[in-house]
């Protein structure tokens, strides 16, 4: 019986045919002859059936590449455009509002009104010269609902961007090169 510490010493022989190689040697060849024949060194597959799937990654890899591009950089043109689009329609939403400082300054003098001379002396008095025109009103809900299509669009094209980034890291996932590819 040989020494167990003897790593040159024979494997069994019933088990390998190559019993008067030394042990390390016997343990480089088993690799090599399991990595051969793995699904793992697509480049050295003997198999058809790995070379298919090898050359069917390549190809799909190419394509999942040129389809992230395209649509990321897609995304991007949604953002700058609904960026620009938000900024714009905002500015619009500030200029239609009332003037502030009319809207007070009539108050403060109706205010006044009252106090000096009574409840029953108050003159009415339009608080805004956008008051009492529909067409106003519609104006602004149509900005404001341009505008929050606009946000949503925007939020569309971050969570677009952000299943690409997922899609590019987990696409490979695990297990066998056939698996993988299916």
């Amino acid at each position: 019986m040989s020494d167990p510490r003897d790593t040159n010493g024979p494997l069994d022989p019933a088990r390998t045919p190559y019993h008067h190689i030394p042990r390390n040697t016997q343990l480089l060849q088993q690799t090599v002859e399991v990595l051969q024949n793995s699904t793992i060194a697509v480049e050295t597959a003997k198999d058809p059936l790995s070379k298919f799937w090898g050359a069917y990654k390549k190809v799909a890899s190419e394509h999942d590449d040129e389809m992230l591009e395209r649509c990321n950089g897609n995304m991007d043109i949604v953002l700058i455009f609904a960026g620009l689009f938000s900024a714009i329609n905002t500015a619009f939403i500030i200029a239609t509002q009332p003037d502030p400082v009319n809207t007070t300054n009539t108050l403060l003098v109706q205010l006044i009104q009252i106090t000096a001379y009574g409840p029953t002396s108050i003159q009415p008095a339009a608080l805004s010269s956008f008051a009492g025109y529909p067409s106003n009103f519609w104006t602004q809900a149509l900005a404001y609902v341009s505008l929050g299509f606009s946000l949503l669009a925007a939020l569309g094209a971050v969570l677009g961007k952000q299943w690409l980034g997922y899609y590019k890291t987990k696409r490979f996932g695990r297990g066998s090169l056939a698996d993988r590819c299916k």
